[in-house]
């Protein structure tokens, strides 16, 4: 089972890594093998405490639907021309950039500020890992 450094587990966290090292004492993640004096941690107690200590906003919309991966955000900033619009969201410590048509961005009344939900539901998901690690 591949392990982590205590500053990359903060970092995929989102927490400071006196956040992680407390974590470890407490008992809330398991500790790896101590390699050269470092404290590390085990990547599959980090997989599971980042699942069960998600904390995603709730979803204005209230919308019955299939699609499973929604990102709620706030818009940041729309780029518009007479038929298509870019639209930034931020997601928590996530950019999700979209494509519509200005008609869209007018009739949903976006601007700079409002909330909106990304609703992500496609059949193809690429994944990639970082090179040289377990």
């Amino acid at each position: 089972m591949p392990h982590l450094r205590v500053q990359e587990a903060a970092a995929y966290l989102g927490v400071s890594d006196d956040t992680v090292r407390r974590l470890l004492d407490q008992g809330a993640l398991d500790p790896g093998p101590d390699e050269g004096g470092r404290r590390t941690v085990d990547a599959l107690s980090l997989a599971r405490h980042a699942r069960t200590g998600a904390r995603g906003l709730s979803d204005p919309t209230g919308r019955a639907t299939s699609a499973r991966n929604r990102l709620v955000g706030i818009v940041t900033e729309i780029t518009s021309d007479t038929v298509m619009s870019q639209v930034e969201l931020q997601c928590g410590p996530f950019r999700v950039v979209s494509l519509l048509s200005t008609e869209a961005v007018q009739e949903m009344r976006l601007g700079p500020g409002s909330v909106a939900v990304a609703v992500i539901k496609s059949t193809q998901v690429v994944l990639e890992t970082p090179q040289g690690r377990e």
